[in-house]
């Protein structure tokens, strides 16, 4: 049976630093060459992950925003968009502004990806907006009114606090909004003591991105592995033939697990589908 592997970025298949190791892409690389079949499903954006997946040769579109799209790595085209309805998106806009907050809003307009801002009103959301301006993120756009990006294909409110702060408004979106978006809570390991709160529509999840893939890259046949080390990576884990966390994932994701291998820092993605796909050459 073919295998197709698909796995998390942060904390999983990258580095602490954020980075993938000249070892991962070398042997990643390699092994493409002689027909692995592997993908990245990620919070992450597409530039993003332009930036730190540059020179790996993916064949496999990838999985971004959680699934909120399906991609090419090389040209950044958009192969499947979920966005969130845009009533949608203004009901919960108007929630955060009533718990004290501000949204970053993550959209594709037509041509571009785009991120706007607005207020920065905490150290959390300035760094992520720090950390995205110093990588020279060709989607940020500051903008005087945040209502005037809903016009766009909204695919991401992304909110950042405390984590109580975050609790509560994530708990009054599901009340609301509950059936038509996808949530998730989750400290960023980069800024730590900040919590993200990211809102999108209700397709948007690794799982269903997942099946469509494989549905439309003739690969609903093969088995599906994972990697992660998130409570996001939960749904995959469940519609996955094998999944596979890392030492240093989450507790709640390890029930989910089939096996748990080493952390993240011992390239010990790579090594397992390494060991793995060698395996199967050679029956």
């Amino acid at each position: 049976m073919n295998t197709v592997y698909i796995s998390d970025l942060d904390g999983t298949l990258l580095g602490n630093n954020a980075i993938l190791s000249s070892f991962s892409k070398k042997v990643l690389n390699e092994l493409l060459q002689q027909g692995l079949q592997f993908t990245v499903a990620s919070a992450r954006s597409l530039v993003s992950m332009q930036m730190m997946l540059k020179g790996l040769n993916l064949r496999l579109p990838i999985i971004e925003f959680n699934g909120a799209f399906i991609s090419d790595l090389d040209s950044g085209r958009h192969e499947i968009i979920n966005s969130i309805c845009r009533d949608v998106v203004e009901s919960i806009y108007k929630l955060i502004l009533e718990f004290g907050c501000v949204p970053f809003v993550s959209s594709f307009n037509g041509t571009e990806d785009c991120a706007y801002y607005q207020d920065v009103i905490n150290d959390g959301m300035r760094w992520y907006l720090n950390d995205r301006l110093t990588s020279k993120d060709r989607r940020w756009r500051a903008i005087e009114d945040l209502t005037h990006s809903f016009g766009d294909r909204v695919v991401c409110l992304t909110v950042i606090g405390d984590a109580q702060q975050l609790l509560e408004l994530q708990a009054a979106i599901i009340q609301i909004h509950g059936t038509s978006v996808e949530t998730h809570l989750m400290e960023n390991q980069y800024s730590p003591g900040w919590y993200w709160l990211t809102i999108h529509d209700y397709k948007a999840t690794k799982d269903q991105a997942i099946q469509t893939l494989v549905e439309n890259y003739g690969l609903s046949e093969s088995e599906v592995v994972v990697f992660g080390d998130q409570i996001n990576d939960i749904k995959m884990f469940k519609i996955a033939t094998r999944a596979i966390a890392v030492a240093n994932a989450n507790v709640e994701l390890k029930r989910y697990a089939t096996l748990v291998i080493g952390s993240n820092t011992e390239n010990s993605v790579v090594k397992y589908i390494h060991h793995d796909f060698a395996r199967k050459i050679d029956i």
